[in-house]
């Protein structure tokens, strides 16, 4: 299983890398993070932090993880492709993790040039080192989740517009809207919607707070999403 993964994540990683939207995003995901970087985060008398970058970063990801990961199983379908993974001797399983770790590969590819920012206030000011690791963290586990999500609305459709949109509104409900959602509600339910807001884990996390209700979440929405998207993929098979 661990060999036909590796060889999924290693064919999905070329095929990221040959994409003129991976470069496209990539290159505007650095270019917004560094004019937030410079204009809201290193200023003079400023606090040697990065978190407010990192509720920035939450934005941004929303637009560009969906159009990284919109093509990975709808281009599939498209191109007829998904026959031969089909007929391969791979599970539905092993195809969606090689995806999704290629998908987290890139990403962590962008977080990691996003680190000249932590050195540039490191020679500037005296951030807390611990608390970057944990917003470092915690946007790690955001981007895994909003892999996940990505992953499950391109496995919806073949159209990859579709895909990014879907992918794109998901994320934007459960990472913004639930805060509004919450504050209409009470008792129970209150609570239920506050706990999906997903921009209320990622914050203790901005903030050097490791909480393992956050942590618990981040895994379960992840590993939720990746099981729907299995689980689409078999009803296909079947079809």
């Amino acid at each position: 299983m661990i060999r036909n993964i590796t060889a999924l994540t290693q064919r999905e990683l070329s095929s990221i890398f040959l994409s003129l939207i991976a470069y496209i995003v990539g290159l505007l995901f650095l270019i917004a993070t560094a004019m937030l970087f410079m204009f809201n985060t290193f200023t003079e008398g400023g606090e040697a932090s990065l978190q407010p970058l990192f509720g920035h970063m939450a934005w941004l990801l929303i637009l560009a993880i969906p159009l990284v990961t919109m093509r990975m199983i709808s281009e599939e379908y498209a191109s007829g492709t998904i026959e031969t993974l089909m007929t391969a001797p791979v599970s539905d399983t092993e195809v969606v993790l090689g995806k999704f770790f290629g998908a987290m590969s890139f990403f962590f590819a962008l977080v990691l040039a996003t680190c000249v920012y932590a050195a540039i206030l490191s020679m500037y000011g005296k951030p807390d080192v611990t608390v970057m690791l944990y917003g470092y963290l915690g946007l790690l586990l955001l981007g895994a989740f909003y892999a996940a999500v990505g992953l499950f609305a391109s496995s919806l459709t073949r159209h990859q517009l579709i895909a990014a949109v879907l992918g794109m509104a998901i994320l934007g409900i459960l990472t913004y809207a639930m805060d509004y959602v919450a504050s209409l509600q009470s008792g129970s339910w209150r609570l239920v919607f506050s706990y999906v807001n997903v921009l209320n884990h990622f914050e203790d996390f901005s903030r050097g707070i490791v909480d393992t209700k956050a942590v618990v979440f981040f895994v379960s929405a992840t590993l939720f999403f990746l099981f729907l998207s299995v689980k689409v993929m078999e009803s296909k098979r079947w079809r």
